[in-house]
């Protein structure tokens, strides 16, 4: 179809664009998730870039764009259980305060929870 529009994703090669940065992000996630526990730590570069990703994600499936394909959310739900896991058993050695440990609990929790109903909601529009 080539272009229809004057938007910025508009366009055959914007979407194609946009569909391989999603997949990068998402196969970072991936690769993040499945990997050694340590690198998702809370002080180790996965274990603040997944969080990032994940938002990146959200903000893209929020905008509604085509070509924003994103995991299954029992995959999400997945990883969540296992980042979660990790932050939890490592946060305590990092000494945090008690308010930041208890509000970063729950922007993770809301990071996750907010693209698996994305992917809910995106699974329930390819089906209607």
């Amino acid at each position: 179809m080539g272009t229809w529009g004057s938007g910025n994703f508009e366009s055959d090669t914007a979407l194609d664009h946009l569909s391989a940065v999603v997949g990068r992000l998402v196969d970072e996630v991936a690769e993040a998730m499945a990997g050694d526990p340590v690198g998702i730590e809370p002080d180790e570069y996965w274990g603040e870039a997944v969080p990032c990703q994940l938002e990146l994600l959200h903000v893209l499936a929020q905008a509604g764009h085509a070509g924003c394909e994103l995991p299954k959310a029992e995959v999400i739900e997945g990883w969540k259980e296992t980042f979660m896991a990790v932050w939890e058993r490592s946060i305590d050695g990092l000494e945090p305060k008690p308010e930041y440990k208890k509000e970063r609990r729950e922007v993770l929790i809301r990071t996750f929870d907010q693209l698996a109903a994305d992917a809910r909601q995106a699974e329930v529009d390819e089906a209607g």
